[in-house]
């Protein structure tokens, strides 16, 4: 599938399959900053964030007053591509992630440092965070993957397990369900099923 920009028609991020998301979530814990960057990538894949607003996270924003991971919390405008605030919900699984790269940061914790913290210590760059995403999946050996694949994969997902398009929509952050179809990728063996029920 493609995607156009200005003019130019560029291939869109790949989705990665169950046993590639296993593979590259396996690849982390080899990798230095391993679980940090397992952490970015589930804010990818189970959030559906994109770069921007992983970098732009901090620990102010995800945890209550009892330093545990919320299930809901907002984004702020100045961090969304559409530059207005929107509701990112966390499945169970992805707050577990959080309580317990939480937990094993050390005991200078403070509640303004990015929850994905750059090599310096401070915020990724939106464009740095790309590159630690490619440099990840490139070791997972896996090709036509980017920052976007979890995104993608979110939307996917979600989409083929029969949530609303207007749910996806507003957990997207989309202003049009013709914005979020773009995203949903078809796979030929769920085209072969489908004609199969004629």
């Amino acid at each position: 599938m493609f995607q156009s920009f200005g003019g130019e028609r560029m291939k869109q991020a790949k989705v990665l399959s169950s046993e590639e998301l296993k593979r590259v979530m396996a690849i982390c814990g080899t990798m230095q900053n391993g679980k940090r960057n397992r952490l970015m990538l589930m804010l990818s894949h189970y959030a559906g964030l994109r770069v921007g607003e992983i970098a732009s996270l901090k620990w102010a924003d995800v945890l209550d007053k009892d330093m545990k991971p919320k299930a809901m919390f907002y984004l702020k405008a100045e961090n969304t591509k559409a530059k207005e605030a929107r509701q990112v919900h966390l499945n169970a699984k992805l707050q577990k992630e959080l309580a317990t790269y939480w937990a094993q940061l050390d005991r200078w914790k403070k509640l303004e440092r990015p929850v994905v913290q750059s090599q310096k210590g401070g915020h990724f760059t939106p464009i740095s965070m790309v590159q630690a995403f490619a440099r990840v999946f490139d070791a997972a050996g896996i090709e036509d993957a980017s920052s976007h694949s979890g995104r993608r994969w979110f939307i996917t997902q979600m989409a083929h397990s029969g949530v609303s398009p207007k749910v996806i929509m507003e957990l997207a952050g989309h202003k049009q369900l013709t914005t979020t179809q773009r995203y949903i990728d078809v796979t030929d063996e769920q085209k072969r099923n489908a004609v199969e029920v004629l």
